[in-house]
């Protein structure tokens, strides 16, 4: 699959040291694979654009080696105003998570 091709840049070659972002990743994918940058542009925005399909018809997306990608139903409930300390209802919504796969926690641990 295509996410196995991409390296990472050292942080000193990022545009943000601190984040990779999607033009890293369409840079990295044109120099790993070799194709055009438009090319690799096309591969990256599907990839994106299918994983936030599944996600959004609740589908679980599990990237082997890498992780899953969960949507939660998270039920209403009552909290509070920090500003105000005043009770307030906090609206019945959906939450994305993700739970690394072990190879991910092995090398991101150094094991």
């Amino acid at each position: 699959m295509i996410l196995h091709a991409i390296i990472l840049l050292d942080s000193s070659q990022r545009r943000d040291p601190m984040a990779l972002t999607k033009i890293d990743v369409i840079q990295n994918v044109t120099d790993k694979l070799g194709l055009s940058k438009r090319d690799s542009s096309r591969i990256v925005e599907s990839v994106f654009e299918i994983v936030k399909e599944q996600l959004s018809k609740g589908d679980t997306v599990k990237i082997s080696g890498f992780g899953n990608f969960v949507v939660r139903n998270k039920n209403a409930r009552r909290g509070r105003n920090p500003q105000t300390g005043s009770e307030m209802e906090i609206c019945a919504r959906k939450v994305l998570t993700f739970k690394c796969s072990n190879v991910l926690k092995k090398t991101l641990n150094g094991n």
